[in-house]
């Protein structure tokens, strides 16, 4: 474990924005007890330093926060394919399961990202770095289409 850069900070305390944000939006859904508690995790671990003392329970909640996310993100993706919602590939954000396998996505990319941020270094210096340009890579994305959605769709949202 190495201490993680400034990058890895800002891209940590960004995605812990986001996530915290979508935990408090969860409060009126019908199904929050999924939904907070995965995003909830993510926050958290999104908060915390990777090399931190008590890195062993963040690595934890990390994985935990991975298994939830993939669990939830493999529900939508079935439920979406049972029902002819909007298609596994598609980004209209008007619609529910395509927020929810948006965003338990970005959890699952996330944790990952921490999960190997807190693994011991690994040698070659280039394979270290792609966690700290995932990040911003996600950051990017995220916070793109979340804008995108807020600024022209958020009116026209379908559940």
């Amino acid at each position: 474990m190495t201490a993680p850069t400034k990058l890895l900070r800002l891209c940590s305390l960004l995605m812990a924005l986001l996530f915290g944000y979508s935990a408090s939006a969860q409060l009126d859904d019908p199904d929050w007890y999924l939904w907070l508690p995965l995003y909830a995790c993510a926050c958290i671990v999104n908060l915390a330093n990777p090399t931190a003392p008590d890195g062993s329970l963040m690595r934890k909640m990390a994985k935990l926060a991975l298994v939830l996310g993939l669990f939830l993100f493999f529900k939508v993706v079935v439920e979406d394919g049972k029902h002819g919602i909007a298609g596994f590939w598609s980004l209209d954000m008007r619609e529910r399961v395509v927020r929810e396998k948006f965003g338990s996505g970005l959890v699952v990319s996330s944790m990952f990202l921490h999960l190997q941020a807190s693994s011991p270094p690994h040698p070659n210096r280039r394979v270290a770095r792609f966690v700290e340009y995932g990040m911003g890579i996600l950051v990017g994305i995220s916070y793109g289409l979340s804008f995108m959605f807020f600024a022209f769709h958020k009116d026209e949202k379908k559940f």
